[in-house]
C-alpha cells in the first residue's frame, strides 16, 4: 500500500528523519509584528529569540489554514493510496479543526489529532513510517497509532517564565515569583493540554539534572526503543547538551537517541534554554 505522511511543522522531527521516511512538513505560520512567516522555513527559533530579546515585542504562531491544508491534500491524495496527516493536539490550536474541514471531501486522508506536541508527534510520525515500510494498511496504522498516543510521555523544563507570560499564558505575580525565586518549572502534556509537574529551583544546569532524573525514574516503565531531544538553547548554553546526554546513558539506555532544534511553537512559548524529553512508555 502506497502511505504518505504528512504532519506540521510542530513535530520537530531532525531533517534527516523527515528525508529518510520521505515525510511532508506543512509549516504553521509565526507572527512577528506586521510579519507572517513560515515556520522553519523563513523563521527560526533563533530569530525569534533575537525579535524579542531586542525588545521589538513577542511573537505568537498562527494555526495553517483550511486552504492551505486544502492544497496539500489536493496535491498528495491523488498520489497515494492513502495519506495519514499527523497534527498538534486539537486543544492547543485550531490546525485540527481546519484540517477536517480541508480533508472532508477527501476519502483516503486520515487525520491523527496527536493530543501532543513537538517531538511527541514525531514519535507517532515515525512509528507509522516503521508499520508503512512493513506493510500494515493505512487504516491498521491509524488504529496502532491512536493506542500509542497514551502511551506517550511528554515533558519539557523551562528557564523562564518571561514568554509565557508575555504571551498570557501566566500571571505576572508567577512569572515574578519564578525569577526571584529561580524557579524551572517542569511542563508535561495530560489529556492534550499542558500543565506543570514539578518545579526546581536554582541554576538551570541543576534543574536539568534534577528534572531528567526525575523523568526517568520508573525505568521499567519505559520503552527505551527511542528517545527524542528537543531544546531551544542558545549558543552560550549549547553545551549543556554534553552534560546532558551522558547523564541520560547513566540513568537509561536507549537504542536510538535523537536530538534537534525546537520550532516555532515551543521557541514562542516557551523561549529560550527550554529543554523536552519525549519517549514511549510501555504501559
Amino acid at each position: 500500500m502506497n502511505i504518505k505522511l504528512i504532519a506540521d511543522s510542530t513535530c520537530d522531527l531532525p531533517a534527516g528523519l523527515i528525508q529518510k521516511h520521505n515525510i511532508r512538513v506543512v509549516p504553521l505560520s509565526i507572527v512577528m509584528g506586521d510579519k507572517i512567516l513560515k515556520d522553519g522555513v523563513e523563521v527560526t527559533s533563533n530569530d525569534i529569540f533575537n525579535y524579542v530579546e531586542g525588545g521589538k515585542g513577542m511573537c505568537r504562531t498562527s494555526a495553517v489554514n483550511v486552504a492551505e491544508y486544502l492544497d496539500v491534500y489536493e496535491e498528495e491524495s491523488p498520489k497515494y493510496d492513502a495519506v495519514i496527516h499527523f497534527i498538534i493536539s486539537a486543544e492547543m490550536s485550531s490546525c485540527y479543526q481546519n484540517a477536517r474541514i480541508a480533508a472532508h471531501d477527501f476519502d483516503n486522508i486520515y487525520l491523527v489529532d496527536s493530543r501532543n506536541l513537538s517531538m511527541a508527534i514525531g514519535h507517532l510520525v515515525i512509528e507509522a513510517a516503521k508499520m508503512a515500510a512493513s506493510g500494515m494498511s493505512a487504516k491498521d496504522i491509524y488504529n496502532e497509532i491512536l493506542t500509542k498516543i497514551n502511551l506517550l510521555d511528554t515533558s519539557f523544563i523551562i528557564d523562564t517564565l518571561a514568554y509565557l507570560h508575555k504571551g498570557g499564558r501566566c500571571t505576572t505575580v508567577q512569572a515574578l515569583a519564578s525569577s526571584v525565586l529561580k524557579i524551572k518549572p517542569s511542563i508535561i502534556v495530560s489529556r492534550g493540554l499542558m500543565t506543570v509537574d514539578k518545579k526546581y529551583r536554582g541554576k538551570l544546569e541543576n534543574g536539568l539534572k534534577n528534572y531528567i532524573s526525575d523523568r526517568l525514574c520508573n525505568k521499567e516503565s519505559i520503552d527505551t526503543s527511542r528517545l527524542f531531544i528537543a531544546h531551544t538553547f542558545t549558543e552560550e548554553n549549547q553545551g549543556m547538551l554534553n552534560t546532558i546526554k551522558p547523564l541520560i546513558s547513566e540513568i537509561l539506555t536507549f537504542d536510538e537517541v535523537y536530538e534537534t532544534m525546537a520550532g516555532g511553537t515551543i521557541s514562542c512559548h516557551c523561549g529560550p534554554n527550554t529543554l523536552g524529553l519525549f519517549f514511549f512508555r510501555k504501559f
